[in-house]
């Protein structure tokens, strides 16, 4: 039996929050958070993106090493690069959300992968597609093929496992390559990988 991935939930809203705890609570795959050691994933539950919002994913951010999901009602375009420079590994819309899809997500993202839901994706894309070449003038990215194959792969939405069967590669060089080009470039997870790499040009 695997161990529990320990889950710490915050909101501004109680009600928000206790609902989210509601839903976690009777799962076996996870343990609620009680302050005895730091938590493998935090649950940010905001309605919008607002400065509240804001706020409250980037105090998670800087709380811990936890890695965080965004639990949101609605998103701008322009709030969605935004979340993921403050951290957030997944995301998901908390109309849709239930336990079966948020444990999942929580399993994911502590296991070093990240997940948008395919609307998001394609907001991103679309988003950060727009600014192709606007600051490629300012230096020159290099990168290995290999990380331009990974990369492309994150961002058509497969995981680890997919990854490593699609360029049969080891999980753990999917991970070490990944980790090492976010290191390189001083980016905060694989979300962040994929804008960067979108905006330099390299996919």
């Amino acid at each position: 039996m695997t161990d529990r991935i320990t889950v710490h939930v915050r909101s501004e809203d109680p009600v928000s929050e206790a609902g989210v705890i509601s839903m976690l609570r009777p799962r076996p795959e996870v343990r609620l958070h009680d302050g005895a050691d730091d938590p493998a994933v935090t649950v940010v539950v905001a309605d919008v993106f607002d400065p509240t919002g804001y706020q409250l994913l980037r105090s998670a951010q800087h709380s811990g090493p936890s890695r965080l999901i965004l639990l949101i009602s609605r998103l701008q375009d322009h709030q969605l690069a935004l979340a993921a420079e403050c951290g957030a590994a997944g995301i998901m819309w908390r109309a849709s959300v239930n336990g079966d899809q948020l444990v999942r997500m929580i399993q994911t993202v502590a296991a070093g992968d990240g997940h948008l839901p395919p609307d998001l994706q394609e907001r991103l894309l679309h988003l950060l597609g727009q600014s192709h070449g606007r600051d490629q003038g300012l230096g020159i990215v290099r990168v290995a093929d290999r990380e331009i194959d990974i990369l492309r792969l994150v961002s058509e939405g497969y995981d680890t496992p997919e990854i490593a069967l699609k360029l049969s590669y080891s999980e753990r060089t999917i991970k070490n390559v990944l980790h090492a080009f976010i290191t390189r470039h001083h980016l905060r997870n694989r979300t962040h990988a994929v804008a960067f790499a979108l905006r330099k040009g390299l996919i």
